[in-house]
């Protein structure tokens, strides 16, 4: 086969893979070498059209997160802010019986303006609820007590247990790739139940994930919590039953992570709304003014696999495996989410940004060891797991049997 003929049969989609090789001595020599599928990545930010936050582009290349981004420009905030007075005065306790609202926190920076916001600017009494991961970082620990004693609000810490937390590390890796699935689960299951239990009937979250990173939905659209948004998107589909049976858990190992059921949402009306669709969400300014009025810490020492240090502090794996885990499945990780935060918010260039996902991207988290000793696995026993979860439409292994993928300064 001469290479006029390679290049049709390419040209026809059979045979995509397979470059032609240079010429050695007299003769041609064809080698296949495998290429990796080409990524789309956004013109603004650097978010790739694979990604765990589903996203898409429009005529210029723009990504959808950044245009919902762009959206808080148009907004009349004045009038947001009055529609969450009215909203607090709606829900505040009237006769003291009960609490006003619940805020899911984690300690982090997000959670001390959440508390801010409803503390000390609109004067409600909020119960403070975490899901404790476990593997709590040092800085994490200090930020929790310090937010325990600069706001004054009752707090309940939920442990699952430890037994149990590592077996669902280990289900979580082999039927997602995410380690930290107890986390996604009790993040979105313990505050309601709380909330059901107080009856509380107004739960404050922070952002719309989805639609602070990819643009979901529109600032237009003022979108509330709901359980198909847990289940689906936050869940990846998954519940708390598809754990049952694995390594021996039972329904009573589970209660922690149960969503309460239709109709106990439904008697006390069970409403979760997010602050960023009355004040928007700009997260540097969330830190500093955090810093600045409370003490809240920064992780002292940069992270292996982003340059942020203000995000994800509470659990040792977060910004270590579980992100690394990300990579590995869909080819970007943490550094992407924060540079593309910066950019939007006109912190850096996109030139600037792009440099960082290079040093960052790749990056072995140094936590792995730590990991696999707390799971009782082996770095094969890992890696074996982990290729499992690579999408083929990012990653193929190349003709020396290596994982190869686009990345977003190939495309600078």
């Amino acid at each position: 086969m001469n290479y006029s003929m390679l290049k049709n049969i390419s040209a026809n989609g059979f045979q995509d893979q397979i470059r032609h090789a240079p010429e050695t001595g007299s003769g041609s020599v064809l080698s296949p070498r495998v290429d990796y599928p080409r990524i789309q990545f956004c013109t603004k930010c650097v978010y790739p059209g694979v990604a765990a936050t589903p996203l898409t582009f429009d005529e210029h290349g723009v990504c959808s997160g950044c245009r919902t981004h762009d959206e808080q420009d148009t907004v009349d905030w004045g009038q947001r802010e009055k529609l969450f007075r009215e909203l607090c005065e709606d829900y505040r306790s009237k006769d003291g019986r009960r609490y006003d609202c619940l805020i899911p926190v984690s300690g982090g920076k997000d959670s001390f303006y959440q508390i801010h916001l409803l503390k000390f600017v609109y004067g409600m009494n909020p119960l403070l609820v975490t899901y404790n991961e476990n593997n709590e970082t040092p800085v994490g620990k200090r930020n929790i007590q310090r937010m325990k004693e600069v706001f004054g609000c009752d707090y309940i810490n939920m442990t699952a247990s430890i037994d149990v937390v590592k077996k669902m590390n280990r289900i979580g890796m082999r039927k997602m790739g995410d380690p930290d699935m107890h986390c996604h689960m009790g993040i979105n299951a313990v505050p309601i139940q709380m909330a059901v239990r107080f009856q509380i009937p107004l739960i404050i979250w922070g952002e719309h994930g989805f639609m602070n990173l990819g643009g979901m939905h529109s600032y237009k659209d003022m979108v509330e919590y709901t359980a198909r948004y847990r289940k689906e998107h936050l869940l990846r589909g998954y519940d708390w039953d598809d754990f049952v049976g694995e390594e021996g858990l039972t329904e009573q190992d589970m209660l922690w992570a149960k969503y309460p059921s239709d109709q106990e949402i439904e008697d006390l009306d069970v409403r979760g709304v997010f602050i960023s669709n009355f004040f928007g969400w700009k997260q540097h300014e969330h830190t500093k003014l955090m810093v600045d009025l409370y003490g809240f810490e920064l992780n002292p020492i940069p992270f292996d696999r982003t340059y942020s240090r203000d995000a994800n502090l509470n659990n040792f794996h977060d910004n270590g495996i579980h992100d690394y885990m990300k990579y590995i499945k869909f080819g970007y990780g943490r550094v992407h989410d924060h540079v593309s935060r910066d950019i939007r918010n006109g912190l850096m260039s996109r030139d600037e940004g792009v440099a960082l996902c290079k040093q960052y991207e790749g990056v072995v988290p140094g936590d792995l060891p730590r990991w696999l000793d707390y799971v009782g696995w082996t770095r094969t026993e890992f890696e074996k797991v982990a290729d499992t979860f690579r999408d083929p439409k990012v990653w193929v292994k190349n003709e020396y049997g290596d994982w190869i993928k686009d990345a977003v300064w190939l495309h600078n």
